[in-house]
């Protein structure tokens, strides 16, 4: 009985490898269609180019970042005041070299050298580094302005630890106001990679484009979209399914998309924007102390202190049988 059994499992086994090999011999045909399709110019690739900057390593800067920008909170939590500047001089200097090569990364890519070292490329990655390094206490103080916003505009925060450690408006935000800063020195791609790692985290989109003043409060956070020309002012605060969007996309006379133009509203002073509302246009302004309710969608301007809200909607009520 035990050499019928063996003897069965043998077939299978022979079997399963034959039917493994049928399918398996199908593989380099497959490789050879998909290299092929590789030369069909409508297609995309980013073979025979210069290197590109890596999601992968930007998320690790970002966890860096959010240690230097809050020291003792992420990372290494142990930090004692008196071994702060050893603390951070740690950091930073790792910062620097894994920055600086993927800034080197977007320059490279950006000139189209193809040299894995071009000197002139590095040396500007490590300069534009250097520049983004010391705006980190003016991004530290601008975060400070968010968080004591979240604190003032929300009851159920419960310290500045809470906002810091859990509110997803406050990660967005700082990767935000790190992608800016990046964004304004001209560096390309890393900005909106850093953002877009953010959208995927939280739900927030904010184009690294857009100019935020101080005290900006994101209360709950899903599905926000702020536009890359999109101008905000101080003390400004946005509920959850906000749009601050494009209304449309002037053409050339090719039909091109011109790029460059202001597409997006300004949102002044003190404005408060209720959930799901959408505001759209590059020529919309909210004006200081407005207050924009629920579900309201605009596409021209608003003068200062004025409450929009759509009517309210005729409710049925009937008893349940």
């Amino acid at each position: 009985m035990g050499s019928e059994t063996e003897t069965e499992m043998r077939k299978c086994t022979i079997l399963s490898s034959m039917i493994d090999n049928t399918y398996r011999s199908e593989i380099p045909g497959i490789v050879d269609m998909v290299a092929s399709s590789c030369s069909d110019k409508n297609c995309f690739d980013h073979v025979d180019a210069a290197v590109i900057p890596s999601r992968e390593a930007m998320i690790e800067i970002i966890d860096l970042l959010r240690d230097v920008l809050f020291p003792g909170y992420f990372g290494d939590q142990t930090v004692d005041r008196s071994v702060l500047p050893y603390h951070i001089g740690n950091e930073i200097t790792i910062l620097f070299e894994k920055l600086s090569k993927q800034i080197s990364n977007s320059i490279i890519h950006d000139c189209d050298r193809y040299e894995e070292n071009c000197t002139e490329c590095l040396e500007q990655g490590q300069e534009e580094t250097i520049r983004f390094l010391k705006k980190i206490p003016e991004i530290r103080s601008l975060l400070a302005s968010d968080i004591i916003a979240a604190y003032e505009g929300d009851p159920a925060a419960k310290s500045h630890d809470e906002i810091i450690f859990s509110y997803p408006g406050l990660f967005a935000m700082t990767v935000y106001r790190s992608a800016h800063e990046l964004h304004k020195q001209g560096i390309s791609i890393i900005p909106r990679i850093m953002t877009e790692h953010a959208h995927s985290v939280v739900g927030i989109d904010i184009h690294p484009g857009a100019r935020i003043g101080k005290g900006f409060f994101i209360d709950h956070g899903t599905g926000v979209v702020i536009g890359e020309t999109c101008e905000i002012g101080d003390n400004v605060r946005v509920y959850q399914g906000v749009t601050l969007g494009s209304l449309s996309f002037p053409k050339d006379e090719t039909g091109q998309i011109i790029r460059g133009q202001k597409r997006h509203p300004t949102i002044e002073d003190d404005v408060i924007i209720y959930s799901n509302a959408t505001i759209l246009g590059g020529d919309t302004t909210i004006g200081a102390r407005s207050v924009i309710g629920g579900n309201v969608w605009l596409t021209k301007s608003v003068p200062p202190d004025t409450k929009v809200i759509i009517a309210e909607p005729d409710l049925i009520f009937k008893e349940k049988h």
